[in-house]
């Protein structure tokens, strides 16, 4: 399992941008948006260590976050995503997202921290039980 990042919501992208890189000297490694879902993704990291990122997401339309919406999630790829949810889901955790796709899934840890698993490469063919898995909860 390799970490990713750590996804914080914004609602203002210039002042988080300002905060980020002027200030806290991080620097943007990509960024991706989506007109279609709205929605804009910057990765950021400290200079020289760019295998840990920050994840700036920024909702287009979102006017504020409350109780804690802003904190998103912390994201590992793994090498076999249909193997990791299984180890997880016979040790007794819920899989909310299950990996329908064969490339991400969500769980939550026992204090209800948002994590993301994404698919090491390629996405794997959907399989059973997952690919008619429904969500469970919210992440």
């Amino acid at each position: 399992m390799k970490y990713l990042h750590t996804m914080v919501r914004v609602s203002d992208v210039d002042e988080s941008l300002r905060f980020y890189c002027d200030l806290l000297g991080l620097k943007e490694i990509r960024r991706y948006e989506n007109e279609a879902g709205r929605f804009t993704l910057i990765y950021l990291a400290a200079p020289g260590d760019e295998d840990a990122q920050v994840e700036l997401t920024w909702n287009w339309d979102e006017k504020g976050y409350t109780g804690g919406r802003n904190f998103g999630h912390i994201a590992y790829e793994v090498d076999d995503i249909y193997a990791a949810c299984q180890r997880l889901m016979d040790g007794g955790v819920t899989i909310a997202r299950p990996p329908r796709d064969g490339h991400m899934a969500f769980i939550r840890s026992p204090d209800g921290i948002s994590i993301e698993l994404l698919q090491k490469g390629e996405r794997l063919a959907p399989a059973e039980p997952w690919a008619s898995m429904p969500n469970t909860g919210s992440w």
